[in-house]
């Protein structure tokens, strides 16, 4: 918990590792010359593959002209995908099956296209891929992910008191209202990144003019010479800073503020609480 903290304590701008459908992990490259083995539950069942060496590496040569840019070389997570070996998709596949309904089909919600693809390819693809989460599984040490089970260790109790009390949250959120089921919507390491620095945020302003009226609405555009504004109709406004006088109010700053003053057992035991709210 003290790395994480350091992350976000040296800079707001995450480097989110997702969870969900897709989590992450580490990888390797499969050794030449060495079969590949992976194990996948059926019906409960272990069952443990091999995959020929000419059919994990046509794999492999795939999935870098494809793949790689966004699930990273070795489909440990990329530029804008997820890692791969540590996916529960790829874990629950069974030959291909859900791995190449997505291939195939893409996941336009996620930014994913498809690809059309023959069977061959598709084995080719599932074999390299659960080559790769058979070596993250099976190494020891080096993991980059962090699982929901990593940031369930608090006390509840103590979370709910934090939040009403000392930590202040409940003077700007409700367990009723803006946060009710938050833990339906993010999990994990995503939970606790939108606890300690709300990406998602929205600014408020107040503009006032030379005239005395007064005119809010949420923050769009603020440098030194301009601040703009999308009032309540929907409506950008802009005025020049030395125009007018203004008053932002960032509800991340509050977050911001708690960095320095969280002990790891607030952030634990806050968390804790937070994955109540289904």
């Amino acid at each position: 918990m003290n790395f994480l903290r350091s992350i976000f304590q040296g800079s707001v701008l995450l480097t989110a590792l997702l969870l969900g459908g897709l989590t992450v992990s580490a990888a390797q490259t499969p050794t030449p010359g060495a079969p590949a083995k992976n194990s996948v539950s059926k019906n409960g069942a272990v069952i443990t593959k091999s995959y020929p060496q000419a059919l994990v590496q046509s794999g492999a040569s795939l999935f870098r002209q494809d793949c790689s840019f966004c699930h990273g070389r070795d489909a440990g997570g990329g530029e804008s995908g997820p890692d791969l070996t540590r996916s529960k998709l790829v874990t629950a596949d069974v030959d291909g099956d859900k791995i190449g309904a997505v291939v195939r089909n893409g996941r336009p919600d996620k930014g994913m296209p498809h690809f059309d693809v023959s069977e061959q390819q598709i084995a080719g693809l599932m074999a390299f891929i659960h080559t790769q989460q058979n070596n993250a599984l099976t190494r020891k040490g080096g993991r980059k992910g962090v699982d929901v089970a990593d940031l369930q260790t608090g006390n509840v109790e103590a979370g709910k008191q934090y939040f009403e009390g000392a930590g202040g949250c409940a003077a700007c959120h409700s367990p009723t209202g803006d946060l009710a089921g938050i833990n339906s919507r993010y999990r994990g390491l995503e939970l606790e990144e939108q606890m300690l620095y709300p990406k998602n945020a929205k600014s408020q302003v107040a503009v006032t003019l030379a005239s005395g009226q007064t005119i809010t609405g949420r923050l769009e555009y603020l440098d030194e010479f301009t601040v703009g504004l999308i009032d309540s109709t929907g409506v950008y406004q802009s005025w020049r800073t030395s125009d007018v006088k203004y008053k932002i109010d960032a509800p991340a700053n509050a977050h911001v503020e708690l960095f320095s003053k969280y002990t790891d057992a607030d952030i634990h035991n806050l968390m804790a609480y937070l994955q109540t709210l289904r």
